[in-house]
């Protein structure tokens, strides 16, 4: 995609945090204002009701607006993308998977769109249309990394580690042969991490390490094994073997994280394993 499709998607995840496979989406953020406005009597309104109410309705009228365009050009790509970036801005998720299964459909290419809509399937509650999003991706491109992960996270949320085990290894058994087709296709390194963190969530940490160690093999240039590794080296006790693990990651991290790595180094109570990212 082009920088500025880029920097949109950026935008776009900010607006909802969709794409943050750890974290809280809209969901649970509509659930607690409608909990909020049940428990509390209306008030006379102070000026930044009044200005939040302006700004609500002022997005009612863009999307609005958006849909009149769409009504006269049904496969419009710029007003589906803003009629999106408007209803993720009202936290209204049916509207936003609306108009993403059409980008999908307008731009099968851009898998983006599809994680999007796995999404936020999951967050409405449609785990099997979730499921059905991230095998789709999954079928074509097998090695997508945000496809995994989010599947895998899906997997775990419906308590089934031992699925999401089997979907990475199967991965990573036929990643060889599919990277000799198309090379780079398959991340071996960050499925190694997604594997790792799984076994990590089910405090299986002999299985996590070994993973670890084979991603070390596979990339000894990789920063993000020996991080994982020395955090559950550091969780068990051991503190002398993480501390020369911390250092390796250290080392060889961009200098972007390295203030972080140190921060996670000096803390002695239990951290989680880093998520699983493609190589900087």
């Amino acid at each position: 995609m082009s920088e500025k499709r880029n920097r949109w998607f950026v935008n776009l995840v900010m607006a909802l945090g969709l794409i943050a496979f750890l974290g809280l989406g809209a969901a649970p953020i509509i659930k607690g204002v409608v909990e909020a406005a049940a428990n509390n009597p209306p008030s006379t309104p102070d000026a930044a009701q009044i200005s939040q109410k302006s700004e609500k309705e002022q997005l009612e009228a863009t999307a609005k607006g958006y849909e009149m365009v769409l009504q006269r050009e049904p496969e419009n790509k710029t007003a589906l993308r803003g009629l999106l970036e408007t209803r993720l801005k009202l936290n209204d998720l049916p509207g936003s998977i609306l108009a993403l299964e059409k980008l999908v459909k307008l731009e099968p290419q851009e898998t983006d769109y599809a994680v999007l809509l796995a999404q936020a399937k999951q967050q409405t509650g449609d785990r099997e249309g979730s499921a059905a999003t991230y095998r789709q991706i999954l079928k074509s491109q097998p090695g997508n990394i945000k496809a995994l992960q989010g599947m895998v996270n899906l997997l775990q949320e419906q308590k089934q580690p031992e699925t999401a085990i089997g979907l990475l290894q199967d991965t990573l058994k036929v990643a060889p042969q599919t990277n000799e087709i198309q090379p780079g296709s398959i991340n071996i390194v960050s499925v190694q991490m997604i594997l790792a963190e799984v076994y990590t969530n089910e405090q299986r940490y002999e299985e996590a390490i070994a993973v670890y160690d084979e991603a070390i093999k596979t990339d000894a240039k990789d920063f993000r094994p020996f991080l994982g590794k020395a955090l559950i080296l550091q969780r068990q006790g051991k503190g002398d073997e993480a501390t020369k693990l911390f250092a390796t990651a250290t080392e060889l991290s961009p200098p972007r994280y390295r203030d972080q790595i140190k921060q996670l180094a000096s803390t002695p109570t239990p951290t989680p394993t880093p998520t699983a990212t493609p190589s900087p």
